[in-house]
């Protein structure tokens, strides 16, 4: 039975073995939809190996590591569970990808994560820290950021453009309107052309209409 159980196993969760694995890390597949497992907890990592692109779930935590490349994660797009915690994270401009990253990522995975350095930040909360905490630190971002960053404020900028064009457009067809009101009723009043067009731009900045008006 336990020979069975063991094979049962083995069909389940083969071992992945290959360049793809790190070499001191642990790996298993979850199955072909599935993707990878891999444990990388406890074996005094000092930097991040590289990582199969089907990684799925993640182990890292109590290691050595004081931060992530920026991007380094970026192409794990099958990630659904990271695990980091117990790591002597410096918190300086380089811990900055992981925070950004984790943010959208898994906000509790963010909450539990602590600065071990420098000493004025030490058991501070990663997602506390702020750009006092951090200092200047654009240039460390990884291009990606950067474009999301741009995107954002040209979106802004556009949605400003077209506000400020809507409500131009408005403020011309109210004019427009009341001109052609004007123009329909003068046989009934001789009204100036002057004095018709002074009338409407009264009634545009005061947002009135023409049937307010008795002629």
């Amino acid at each position: 039975m336990e020979l069975l159980a063991v094979l049962g196993c083995a069909l389940l969760f083969p071992v992945v073995l290959g360049e793809d694995c790190p070499s001191l890390c642990s790996c298993w597949s979850l199955g072909e939809a599935w993707g990878m497992h891999v444990d990388c907890s406890s074996r005094g990592l000092r930097s991040l190996p590289a990582l199969p692109r089907l990684t799925r779930s993640l182990h890292l935590h109590n290691n050595s590591l004081a931060s992530i490349p920026a991007g380094a994660l970026d192409s794990l797009g099958h990630l659904q569970e990271l695990q980091v915690w117990d790591n002597p994270w410096h918190c300086d401009c380089h811990i900055l990808y992981l925070k950004l990253w984790l943010q959208d990522f898994s906000a509790p995975a963010l909450a539990r994560l602590r600065c071990a350095s420098p000493a004025h930040l030490r058991m501070k909360s990663l997602g506390q820290l702020t750009g006092n905490d951090l200092g200047v630190c654009m240039r460390l971002l990884p291009t990606k950021c950067l474009q999301f960053f741009w995107w954002d404020l040209i979106l802004i900028a556009g949605v400003i453009i077209t506000l400020i064009l809507v409500a131009r457009a408005l403020k011309i067809s109210k004019k427009l309107i009341c001109q052609l009101t004007l123009g329909h009723r003068r046989w009934r009043r001789n009204i100036p052309k002057t004095h018709k067009i002074q009338l409407c731009e009264f009634k545009t900045h005061h947002h009135l209409s023409v049937s307010q008006w008795a002629w």
